[in-house]
């Protein structure tokens, strides 16, 4: 857990030093632009971290199936996820060592989430620490593919700001390529691009509620419908759900957001888009309180949580910023502690960091 310590520190000190030394893109706007070699320092610490573990949730497994297979053209084409399979055929061509996977995998996952936050948090530094603190930078070494997939369409942030949907949809298909899963983004496209905390927001909510309250019937019919797929053995799955702490922690942005939403669409006007990803983001998340299985979705929709919660602290009025912001920052280490020290007893291993 140690190294997992000294990144959270390192990765906020320079992600902090990059927003302190900002400047505004123009005159006027609420958008700044951070120091870019403070931000590549925070995204190298990541990369390095994640690069060089050799243990973390399927990590174990990755390594097994680089060592043990060869990707060839009719191995990949044959099995599900081909685009997963591609890359993995042309790193074996450089190397067979699965450092080489782990690695290439965190650089691009986590090199595509640094320039996402780079160009839309508010508050850099507040949504790489929240990445970290609310174990989205852990799930990134357990969930590699489905990581992976979600960085891509996580670039693909200003294809849904911009209501460009054939270059947003071509990322998506991209990305379903590596987790079949990701192709659930296509109509989330038309479900967000509106504005947020209309009657559509709260049916949605309403039906999360009926969900969990009517589980044991949605649930058969969901794995029927599924029965005959690449996802069939999730019926099988029984490692219970998400835990209220969980869900409290991914609402935190969401209820201030709503208590805010007019001055935020003030700061930001495109603003509502961010806010019904975070609002899909917790919906999944409250049905996720009866199987953990449904928490795979949030591995694509909490990463907006991040740019959301870097544009909060300024809805409160400015004499109370410091006080909420250092109050999240608390708060989210609190969590990390309990999540990752307590409840998973996180023990980080590598061949080439060691202290």
């Amino acid at each position: 857990m140690t190294v997992l310590w000294v990144n959270l520190g390192l990765v906020y000190m320079f992600s902090f030093l990059a927003r302190y030394i900002s400047k505004p893109i123009l005159i006027g706007t609420n958008f700044v632009t951070s120091n870019k070699l403070l931000i590549f320092l925070a995204i190298s610490s990541l990369v390095i971290v994640s690069g060089l573990r050799n243990n973390i949730g399927d990590t174990y497994f990755y390594i097994k199936s680089f060592e043990d297979r060869d990707f060839t053209w009719e191995y990949v084409l044959a099995n599900k996820d081909p685009g997963f399979g591609v890359l993995q055929m042309l790193l074996q061509t450089i190397s067979k060592d699965p450092q080489l996977l782990l690695f290439i995998t965190a650089l691009i996952t986590n090199l595509l989430i640094g320039l996402t936050l780079y160009k839309y948090s508010r508050m850099i530094e507040l949504s790489f620490y929240v990445y970290i603190t609310a174990g989205m930078f852990t799930v990134s070494m357990n969930g590699i593919r489905q990581f992976l997939a979600a960085s891509i369409i996580f670039l693909a942030t200003k294809f849904i700001l911009n209501g460009d949907f054939k270059k947003y949809a071509l990322l998506v298909m991209l990305s379903s390529t590596i987790h079949q899963s990701a192709l659930i983004l296509i109509p989330i496209y038309f479900i967000v691009r509106r504005e947020a905390w209309t009657k559509i927001t709260f049916l949605l909510f309403a039906l999360a509620i009926l969900i969990v309250i009517g589980f044991n019937q949605f649930s058969e019919m969901l794995f029927a419908s599924i029965e005959n797929t690449q996802y069939s053995n999730y019926s099988n799955f029984e490692e219970g759900g998400a835990s209220k702490i969980r869900v409290l922690v991914e609402s935190v942005p969401v209820i201030i957001a709503f208590l805010g939403r007019e001055k935020l669409r003030k700061l930001w006007p495109k603003s509502d888009i961010i806010v019904n990803l975070a609002v899909i983001n917790l919906i999944f998340m409250i049905i996720a309180t009866q199987n953990w299985i449904f928490a795979r979705f949030n591995i694509y929709f909490s990463l907006y949580n991040l740019i959301l919660i870097s544009w909060i602290i300024y809805l409160f009025r400015e004499n109370s910023r410091k006080f909420v912001y250092y109050g999240l920052l608390v708060c989210y280490f609190l969590y990390f502690y309990y999540e990752q020290v307590i409840s998973l007893n996180m023990y980080y291993q590598s061949d080439y960091i060691n202290f």
